[in-house]
């Protein structure tokens, strides 16, 4: 037998798994996945397509189930069609015929509705036999990919069946897509409804972004690096800009958007959650209680900056031109009203009260059709305290910072001043850039790949906690009360970077936007 590296080869081996991925390498126990809102776009387009990717990495166990729950009228093979069509259309990996034919023996449909008692009957006639066929062991994460006025049905009826109580060292979980509440009052009566069907270890809310490579790495950046610690503070930081932009509209999203808006939709959670792995301190470990208390005890100490009507802005987007063609705004688009105060821009100024950030202005923003779609993270760093030249050489010369990219191209620039070549001394900005396509070989998961197989592994690092979403309500709800009695939202033209309003709220402290 000849070696590599002093490992033996093997007589097969997979081609997906030579190319190892170290930062998944764990694979979770027999177990099955329940899809409820199966027919839905987000199960179509991201859950099942992750489902796949997973097994075709050989991310997932061969004792291993999915199963839809929808009001369709299926047979088993018509719901595997259904997931043949999301995967070949969605998938991130090659479509390789035997891991499909392994992955789809698993796969089953159980017709019914929320209100069916009879049809969660069947659902667990189902998982039973799957336990029994395919070696499940009993283990089962319920997927509620519904709207969030539907949980508390689902998950009454999930415990009436005895689903969500596993027996033994058997394990149920149920995982959750934002939104998570309306307000902190909804908040919290979600919270209550679902505590009393599953405990809080088993619930699992899912923020994509969380699962982000990038997202993920500025724990790294931050606490396995020499040179960023000592200067990630007050001392050195002059302000944070964390900004979510999208390029598009509105379009026939009326039904979920309006009412919503762009505070509720992205502050609330995407948002608060990056401040909070921006500001957080070391934890002791990163076990799911540490990093957990840790962001607990960073969003405790924010607070709102005041006078609300200075520290934060809202817009609502008009036509203009975006990507060379002319779009309407969004009281021209389909299913809103032509009066709807729905904010399609959102800003606010908030404060931590910590040692480490005292004085130092956290300015989150998102918004629909800006000039461009990117999420990031801005540290811009103070000016320095002397410069040795005359204005002439250092008027380009703007502030330093550090850029960690969330989307579309995820990496991170550092931003700092150089000699521009030639005989005179002239000092100009320029960037130090890392990109993750360039660096690395491995791919980067998609994020609900990493999110799903952390629910199968029971890994809750990513997931926010009862009380991360009930502090971030509280810290968003007062702007939410505020925006409710005072006007409507600043109309914005399309493809700009939003209001004039947002622009003054930072020139009023001599600040400005970063335009990405």
């Amino acid at each position: 037998m000849t070696t590599v590296n002093d490992r033996p080869e093997t007589a097969w081996r997979n081609p997906l798994r030579d190319k190892r991925d170290k930062r998944m390498p764990r694979i979770p126990g027999p177990c099955g996945v329940v899809i409820f809102g199966v027919t839905g776009d987000l199960a179509r387009k991201k859950l099942m397509p992750a489902i796949y990717d997973l097994a075709n990495r050989g991310l997932l166990p061969a004792s291993f189930a999915l199963v839809g729950f929808a009001r369709r009228e299926w047979a088993d093979q018509d719901f595997a069609n259904v997931v043949f069509e999301a995967v070949k259309e969605h998938a991130r990996t090659p479509f390789r015929q035997e891991v499909w034919d392994r992955l789809a023996e698993g796969f089953r449909f159980v017709q019914g509705t929320f209100d069916d008692e009879a049809a969660f009957e069947r659902l667990s006639e189902t998982l039973d036999k799957l336990d029994a066929e395919r070696g499940t062991g009993g283990n089962h994460a319920f997927y509620l990919s519904i709207p969030p006025n539907a949980f508390p049905q689902v998950c009454e009826q999930l415990c009436k069946s005895g689903l969500a109580r596993p027996r033994d060292d058997r394990w149920s979980r149920v995982v959750i897509e934002k939104p998570f509440g309306h307000d902190l009052k909804s908040a919290r009566e979600l919270n209550a409804v679902v505590n009393s069907v599953f405990p809080e270890e088993s619930v699992f809310r899912i923020d994509h972004y969380l699962g982000k490579e990038t997202v993920q790495n500025i724990l790294a950046l931050r606490f396995a690096n020499a040179l960023y610690e000592p200067i990630w503070n007050n001392n050195y930081i002059d302000h944070v800009q964390i900004t979510m932009a999208e390029d598009i509209g509105l379009g026939g999203r009326a039904g979920y958007y309006d009412g919503i808006g762009a505070a509720r939709d992205v502050i609330q959670n995407h948002l608060l959650q990056l401040l909070a792995l921006t500001a957080l301190e070391e934890p002791v470990s990163f076990s799911p209680h540490e990093l957990q208390a840790e962001k607990i005890k960073v969003l405790s100490a924010v607070k709102l900056a005041e006078p609300l009507d200075e520290t934060t802005a809202r817009g609502q987007y008009a036509a203009g031109w975006q990507g060379g063609e002319k779009v309407v705004g969004l009281l021209d688009e389909q299913g809103f009203a032509k009066d709807s105060t729905t904010e399609t821009y959102a800003a606010i100024t908030l404060e931590i009260d910590t040692r480490r950030w005292a004085g130092v202005p956290f300015y989150l923003r998102t918004g629909k059709r800006l000039g461009r779609r990117v999420t990031e993270i801005a540290l811009v760093f103070k000016r320095a305290p002397h410069l040795p030249f005359d204005a002439t050489m250092t008027e380009e010369l703007g502030q330093n910072a550090l850029v960690i990219r969330v989307q579309p191209d995820e990496g991170i620039t550092l931003r700092f001043g150089s000699k521009v070549p030639g005989s005179a001394m002239e000092v100009r900005d320029v960037n130090m850039d890392f990109s993750y396509g360039s660096a690395f070989a491995e791919d980067s998961p998609e994020a609900y790949e990493r999110l799903i197989l952390d629910v199968l592994l029971g890994e809750p690092s990513l997931f926010p906690v009862n009380a991360e979403v009930e502090l971030s309500w509280e810290i968003l709800d007062p702007v939410l009360d505020y925006w409710a009695t005072h006007g409507k939202p600043e109309a914005y033209e399309s493809g700009t970077w939003g209001p004039a309003s947002a622009d003054e709220m930072l020139h009023r402290t001599g600040r400005e936007w970063r335009r990405p």
